[in-house]
C-alpha cells in the first residue's frame, strides 16, 4: 500500500524513485517487521499470560524444560502479523506471488494457531491429532500446489531445478503437485520439530531466510540469473522484500526468545514460517537448496522418523532423545550452547548453498 502510494509521488518529487528498488524495499521490510515485533512484544507477552495462554510442557520431555511451563506461548501471532503487515506496506501487491505467500503464511498459521489453542484448552501438549493437522496443512499446499502448477506466468512449472549444474531441469509432469505439497507440508513439520529449545528454530529461520533472500533475488534479476547460469523467473524478485520482513520478525523476536525464553512461538509461528519457506523454495525452484540451507531442519525430522521406526521395529532407541537437539541436551550440552552450535552449522548450510550459484 505505501509502496503504491509513494512510487506514484516520484513523477512530482524524483527521490521517491527509490521506492522501485527491491534492495530498498527489502532494507525497509526489515526494519518495520523487527520494529513491529520488538516493540509489540511486551504487550502480547503481558496479554498472553493474562489469559493464561502458556506453555504445556511434555511429560517425556528433558526435565530441565520442566521450569518453562507457564512460559507464554503462541508468539507466533506476533510474527506472521508483523510480516504480513510489513509485506501489505512494501510489496507490489499486483504480484500473484505476493498473495500466493501471503496464502501459505496465514493457511499454515491458523492450522498451529488451532493446533496451540487446544494443546491449552485440553492442558497437555498434544492438541490438535495428527491426522487431522497433516490433513488440513495438504489442503492447504495442494490449493498452492495447483495455482502454481497452471501458473502462466511461469514457464518452469513442472521443472525441477538441480543445483550445481547448469540449467540441469528435471520435467516432472504432472508428479510436480505431489512432489510440490510434499516440499511445502515437508518444510513446516520441520520448523515446527526443530522449535523444542529456546531461540533455536527462529534463529535457523533467520539464517535459512537470509540466504534464500539473496537467491531469490538473483532469480528474480534478468542480467544477474544470465551472469550466473541460474533460471530466471520473472516476477519472484519481489519476494526478496517477504524474506526481509521474515528476517526481520524473526530478529525482532529473538530478542525475546532467546535464552531464557520470555515467550515461544508456538505452532501458529513453526508452521507458519515453515510453510513460508516451503512455499517459497517451490515458487523459485529451490526446493533442492531448501533441503541444504535448511540442513538441520531436515536433520531434526530424519532424527524423529529414525528414533519412531527403530523403537518400533526393534524396541530401541537410536537417540536418548529426539529430536535430535535433545538427545545432545540428555547428553549433557546446556540449552544455549545447543542452539549456538546449531546456528553455527546453519550458517555453514546456508553459505554451502550461495555457494551453489557459482559451482555450475
Amino acid at each position: 500500500m505505501l509502496y503504491t502510494l509513494l512510487y506514484r509521488l516520484h513523477e512530482y518529487f524524483f527521490p521517491f524513485n527509490v521506492f522501485r528498488y527491491i534492495t530498498f524495499r527489502t532494507a525497509l521490510a526489515v526494519i518495520t517487521a523487527s520494529a513491529l515485533t520488538f516493540l509489540l512484544a511486551p504487550f502480547v507477552i503481558e496479554r498472553l499470560r493474562r489469559f493464561s495462554l502458556t506453555q504445556q510442557i511434555r511429560d517425556d520431555g528433558p526435565k530441565t524444560h520442566i521450569s518453562k511451563a507457564g512460559t507464554p506461548t503462541m508468539g507466533g501471532v506476533l510474527i506472521l502479523a508483523s510480516i504480513l503487515i510489513t509485506a501489505l506496506l512494501w510489496m507490489d501487491l499486483g504480484n500473484p506471488y505476493v498473495w500466493v505467500l501471503i496464502t501459505a503464511t496465514a493457511g499454515f498459521g491458523l492450522i498451529g494457531l488451532a493446533d496451540d489453542y487446544l494443546k491449552i484448552v485440553r492442558r497437555n501438549h498434544k492438541g490438535m491429532r495428527a491426522c487431522y493437522k497433516f490433513a488440513l496443512q495438504i489442503v492447504v499446499a495442494t490449493g498452492i500446489s495447483l495455482f502454481l502448477y497452471h501458473n502462466p506466468l511461469d514457464p518452469y512449472s513442472t521443472k525441477l531445478s538441480v543445483p550445481f549444474f547448469k540449467k540441469w531441469l528435471i520435467d516432472l509432469g504432472f508428479f510436480y503437485l505431489p512432489f510440490s505439497v510434499f516440499v511445502i507440508v515437508g518444510a513446516s513439520n520441520a520448523v515446527n520439530l526443530t522449535d523444542g529449545i529456546d531461540g533455536l528454530a527462529i534463529g535457523l529461520v533467520a539464517i535459512a531466510v537470509l540466504a534464500n533472500g539473496a537467491l531469490v533475488y538473483l532469480s528474480g534479476h534478468a542480467r544477474l540469473a544470465q551472469y550466473l547460469q541460474v533460471l530466471y523467473l520473472p516476477g519472484t524478485g519481489e519476494l526478496t522484500v517477504y524474506c526481509g520482513a521474515i528476517f526481520g520478525a524473526a530478529l525482532g523476536f529473538l530478542w525475546y526468545n532467546a535464552y531464557p525464553a520470555d515467550i515461544f512461538m508456538g505452532d501458529v509461528g513453526s508452521l507458519g514460517l515453515g510453510g513460508a519457506l516451503g512455499t517459497l523454495a517451490v515458487i523459485t525452484k529451490h526446493e533442492i537448496v531448501l533441503a541444504l540451507v535448511g540442513g538441520i531442519f531436515v536433520m531434526e525430522t530424519i532424527s524423529v522418523i529414525l528414533q519412531v521406526l527403530s523403537f518400533k521395529l526393534t524396541g530401541r532407541r537410536v537417540f536418548s532423545m529426539a529430536p535430535i537437539h535433545h538427545h545432545f541436551e540428555e547428553k549433557g550440552w546446556p540449552e544455549p550452547k545447543t542452539v549456538v552450535r546449531f546456528w553455527i552449522v546453519g550458517i555453514l548450510l546456508a553459505l554451502l548453498s550461495l555457494s551453489t550459484l557459482k559451482l555450475r
